[in-house]
């Protein structure tokens, strides 16, 4: 009897192929997608409200973009050997592919945008600062310091152009990640076409509440007044997209117990058993229907600014935790019962190994604190100053 399994499992099923890194990969490339789309409802939809935070949904962006890939990095066993999908690539497979989207979405996209978008500062900061910060800003330039307003105006279009191809980029960037779950027919947790669908809806979700959170925190640290119509309208997206998201798993639930097949008392025992605490507690109520209950109650009701702050914080973190809950689910729960449905395994999360908790928390963290560091560097509240300094 083997400590951990019940029932007739194959052999290779005893012990997870995809741990708890992997379950970090798709929630911080969820982060990214859900961040930049908060970013272009200012520049491509013209939602002048959320205008404060559309620099801090950049940097964001780019600094959980940053990490995405180390938890794939880290999970494998010669991670030198990752940069030959960039020599020998494979277009049949959907993980080989990861990189040049990702390549894409960083280079082309996201870099483009913040650079474009703040070249009148660094230009501005170039010429103001000393030391080795004044070494940093003049290569940031890249040698162009024509910030006149007819270069800004080509600058402002430019970026434009690449905002609205960025939208579409960071739906391909997350909406890829479900399409590699969705495609696998050999396990029937995953395989729905929903999938991909659910994955960025959810992304976008756990995005936007990052942002908010990150906004609020940002703003309590400098003692600046917070924008509480950014912050209203940050909140009735957040709430709309997660009404879409939770819709879309419920549909997803709801055809799946409608067809009923072979693998459907196996998923049923899952949820009443190993993924109890997990998705019905933590993913479904505390990480959903609560912070859509604050979300409703605030879209309903009138509170005060102080009430309103307090209950948008505690649903952007229950979000950000229920979606979390939710890629644990999906990556770990898919992996818990055997392909014959006729036996159920475990998972433990060691502490200090390759794919602990301890490198899961340090991974986590790595990209708050370069948002940190970009912030310092790139301050995102000081718009339109540098600019005019500049061309005056």
């Amino acid at each position: 009897m083997i400590p951990g399994v019940d029932g007739f499992i194959y052999p290779n099923e005893v012990e997870l192929q995809w741990g708890l890194l992997i379950v970090l990969y798709p929630y911080i490339t969820g982060l990214v997608a859900g961040a930049f789309i908060l970013a272009s409802l200012e520049r491509v939809f013209k939602v002048e409200a959320v205008r404060p935070t559309y620099r801090l949904a950049l940097l964001t962006a780019l600094a959980f973009l940053l990490v995405a890939p180390l938890p794939l990095q880290l999970h494998l066993g010669h991670p030198e050997r990752s940069l030959e999908m960039y020599l020998t690539p494979h277009r049949s497979s959907a993980m080989a592919m990861f990189g040049f989207v990702y390549l894409w979405y960083l280079m082309v996209v996201l870099l483009l945008e913040i650079w474009l978008e703040y070249r009148a500062d660094i230009v501005h900061l170039a010429q103001t600062t000393t030391g080795w910060r004044r070494l940093v800003y003049k290569l940031l330039t890249l040698g162009s310091e024509n910030v006149s307003p007819e270069a800004r105006q080509i600058d402002d279009k430019v970026s434009y152009i690449v905002t609205v191809i960025g939208v579409p980029s960071a739906f391909l960037l997350h909406g890829y990640v479900g399409f590699i779950f969705g495609s696998i027919k050999a396990n029937p947790w995953w395989s729905s076409p929903l999938m991909p669908i659910v994955f960025l809806f959810s992304a976008m979700v756990s995005g936007i509440a990052a942002v908010l959170v990150l906004y609020m925190a940002f703003m309590k640290v400098k003692k600046m007044p917070i924008d509480m119509g950014c912050l209203d309208t940050i909140a009735k997206y957040l709430f709309y997209t997660f009404v879409i998201d939770f819709s879309l798993e419920m549909l997803d639930l709801l055809q799946r117990t409608y067809e009923a097949d072979e693998s459907f008392r196996t998923l049923d025992f899952m949820v009443h058993t190993r993924l109890w605490g997990s998705q019905v507690i933590l993913q479904i109520c505390v990480g959903t229907l609560v912070p859509l209950a604050l979300l409703a109650a605030n879209q309903l009701w009138r509170f005060s600014e102080s009430r309103r702050k307090a209950m948008y914080l505690a649903a952007s973190l229950l979000t950000m935790m229920g979606i979390f809950a939710m890629r644990w689910n999906v990556v770990i729960g898919g992996q818990l019962f055997s392909k014959s449905f006729l036996g159920y395994t475990t998972y433990k999360v060691g502490f200090a190994a390759r794919e602990g908790l301890l490198s899961a928390i340090g991974l986590m963290a790595l990209p708050f604190i370069i948002v940190v560091v970009l912030v310092k560097l790139l301050p995102p509240w000081a718009e339109g100053k540098a600019s005019e300094n500049v061309a005056g």
